[in-house]
């Protein structure tokens, strides 16, 4: 940590103030913390528009307790004054977080920021963190780092190493599962046990405290915290920053007969923690906690549109595990199936709500009437239509021996059904997918959607019902968690098997972890896929494995071709 006399900060200017994000009120603050204060957790920058930008550190105290003041600025590249500054008065009540909304800014302008904690004896100051805002307008290209599925216990985040240090990055684009919920004898347990890398705390987290501890435990990442201050992030959540398979009334791991209590009140205290701990602006008084869909503008090029597909307005989710589970019989078992495929098919099913749903296809209008090119979906999980191939026909008997998972073992008789098999991504929710299709073709959108979920890569078109191609689709893979081609074994071709068992799959990986480049002009966009070499070290290198390009019609969008 670095220390700095307290008129040495900022030239001893007198210091303007801000509004604290959300509703947090603000306690009084001494003049110096009594007391050793760090930053442990680095600097996140976020929700970038053309004039202001989301700043985020957190402060930690070593010895002391009480409110502490934090000043912070923004600086021009190249400026000799700041663009903005201020304080920020921060207290054990928001977890000793602190963020800003950075106002006045110029549009399509990086800047540098910083941080310093007041103690009694002087200030520390916080590492120095890189950002940028977006364009009003014009036509300069527009790059997005795409990441998801962070898993502490599964890895290394050597992929987000490597994403620190892409070169002209307008925004980072997390998609969800920025951590993980579950105890050391959970998901990754065993991988955690060989690197000395255990999720903390030890338990699956329930409480505000667990969640907020495990939050901080990521942020201590030194390669998070790079790939944070390298550019500004547009975050939305999935699932694990909550519990596994969530929706708006519960989730597949919520139990409250085990102790877990109300399911409302635990997503509350994730959401807090969540809140507190991200760089994205937070709803204003009276709105929905969870609304958190929202829309940036990227000059005369895109818009990008963050979804809420999970706590707000999803209905329950289906799995095949759950529909099938002690079926013995092919009567018993058709039956189920044809049950479970007409429950998905009702229209009452939702993935995002009725009032983001019009939300959206307001949105969609409203960047198509502006003059953007490409209306861009920032979404948790898989829209393309997707099928597993026949295992029961394409597997030779070597390779059904060399599977050691009974999960594999029991679902290879499934995939002869020729049925979507992931039913918690749109395909559980076809009649949503087409009001959002019919949406995008009301409004003449360019849809390019971007997912996650998976752990694994995707190139996909989509088509509606009709079979008219609606957009493209760039799935990313994991940063630490592990795919299907972790599972399925002995299937080298398995990414190819998959796009060849489906009309919208173009190009499939479900081996290793990355991220995607996204770049978007006037004229087309483009995905590259990056993978690291190894999640295990700290030792690695990265390549680029595949990459496709999309060019803009007035028609819509046209197919993906391999470059």
């Amino acid at each position: 940590m670095t220390l700095v006399t307290r008129r040495g900060l900022l030239g001893g200017a007198a210091l303007g103030t801000v509004a604290l994000a959300a509703c947090q009120t603000a306690p009084k603050a001494a003049p110096g913390f009594e007391g050793e204060l760090a930053f442990q957790h680095g600097v996140a920058s976020g929700d970038p528009l053309p004039d202001r930008v989301i700043l985020w550190t957190r402060v930690t105290p070593l010895a002391g307790t009480g409110p502490v003041t934090v000043k912070w600025d923004v600086t021009e590249a190249g400026a000799a004054a700041p663009a903005a500054f201020g304080e920020f008065v921060t207290s054990e009540a928001r977890d000793y977080t602190v963020k800003v909304d950075a106002t006045g800014l110029k549009p399509a302008t990086e800047y540098t920021y910083r941080f310093a904690a007041i103690a009694a004896d002087g200030a520390v100051l916080s590492p120095e963190g890189r950002t940028r805002t977006t364009a009003a307008n014009g036509t300069a290209p527009v790059k997005l780092g795409v990441v998801s599925c962070s898993n502490w216990q599964f890895g290394l985040f050597t992929a987000y190493q490597e994403l620190s240090k892409e070169q002209g990055l307008d925004a980072i684009v997390h998609l969800g599962d920025y951590l993980y919920e579950y105890g050391t004898d959970g998901y990754g347990g065993d991988i955690a046990e060989k690197l000395g890398r255990k999720h903390d705390p030890a338990t699956e987290i329930v409480s505000l405290s667990d969640y907020r501890r495990r939050h901080a435990q990521y942020k201590s990442d030194a390669n998070l915290q790079a790939a944070h201050a390298a550019a500004p992030w547009i975050c939305t959540w999935d699932d694990h920053e909550s519990a596994n398979d969530s929706y708006r009334t519960g989730a597949e791991n919520h139990d409250p007969d085990k102790g877990e209590g109300d399911w409302t009140e635990r997503k509350q205290r994730a959401l807090q923690a969540y809140f507190e701990w991200m760089p994205l602006r937070e709803p204003k008084p009276g709105e929905v906690t969870s609304a958190v869909w929202r829309t940036f503008r990227f000059g005369d090029v895109a818009t990008v549109h963050a979804l809420e597909s999970r706590l707000t307005g999803r209905s329950e989710p289906l799995s095949w595990g759950d529909a099938l589970a002690g079926a013995t019989t092919q009567a018993e078992i058709g039956a189920r199936v044809m049950a479970t495929m007409a429950t998905v098919a009702d229209p009452a099913r939702t993935m995002l709500g009725a009032e983001q749903e019009a939300w959206l296809a307001d949105e969609f209008k409203a960047s198509v009437q502006s003059g953007a090119a490409w209306q861009v979906l920032a979404n948790q999980v898989i829209m393309a239509t997707n099928k597993l191939p026949d295992f029961t026909k394409i597997m030779t008997q070597a390779q059904i021996d060399a599977q050691d998972r009974p999960e594999v073992l029991a679902f290879i008789p499934f995939t002869a059904l020729g049925l979507p098999f992931n039913l918690d991504a749109w395909d559980g929710y076809p009649a949503a997918r087409e009001r959002l299709y019919a949406s995008a073709k009301a409004a003449g959108a360019a849809l390019v959607t971007l997912a996650g979920d998976t752990h694994t890569a995707y190139a996909n078109e989509l088509h509606d019902a009709s079979g008219e191609r609606r957009g493209v689709e760039f799935g990313c893979t994991s940063i630490s968690s592990p795919g299907l081609g972790a599972y399925v074994k002995a299937m080298p071709d398995l990414g190819q098997q998959i796009a060849d068992a489906n009309e919208e799959i173009i190009w499939h990986d479900p081996f290793g972890h990355g991220y995607t480049l996204v770049t978007l002009t006037r004229n087309d966009v483009s995905a590259a896929f990056r993978k690291v070499s190894t999640v295990y070290s700290p030792e690695f290198t990265a390549e680029t494995v595949a990459a496709f390009k999309a060019a803009y019609s007035k028609d819509g969008v046209t197919e993906l071709a391999r470059v």
